[in-house]
């Protein structure tokens, strides 16, 4: 089993906040003028649009190199669906489009991706999030 553990707090003067992971760091933030948020960093939709295409991104790599397959370009996009009271993400969509560098079809890598990928199957299959005080 593996764990990865983030962290976030607040970025002092601003409503925003600092999320990091290891070495590398994001800034979290609302749309400017909507309760506090100037706009500096991504929100939570935006985020989860992040996670599921960044990660599929790198499932792909990790799929073309065990397979000995070489990607030129990789293309993705993600539109996340957010309705509801309380505002719940129920949809997300994604777009993927793959140059290999021999020009080869690339619709089996995308499918083999889709079944390993974790973020896309961690949320198709319903992740438990639970709230520790």
């Amino acid at each position: 089993m593996q764990t990865s553990t983030i962290e976030i707090r607040n970025v002092a003067g601003t409503e925003a906040a600092l999320g990091w992971a290891d070495g590398h760091t994001i800034v979290i933030d609302r749309p400017q003028g909507r309760a506090g948020g100037l706009g500096l960093g991504f929100n939570g939709a935006q985020l989860l649009g992040l996670t599921i295409g960044g990660c599929f991104a790198n499932d792909l790599r990790y799929v073309a190199a065990n397979a000995g397959l070489k990607i030129k370009d990789i293309g993705i996009a993600v539109e996340v669906t957010l309705q509801g009271e309380p505002l719940i993400a129920t949809n997300a969509t994604m777009r993927v489009s793959i140059q290999m560098e021999d020009g080869s079809d690339a619709a089996d890598l995308i499918r083999r991706t889709s079944e390993i990928s974790m973020a896309m199957n961690s949320l198709n299959r319903g992740i438990s999030v639970t709230l520790n005080d």
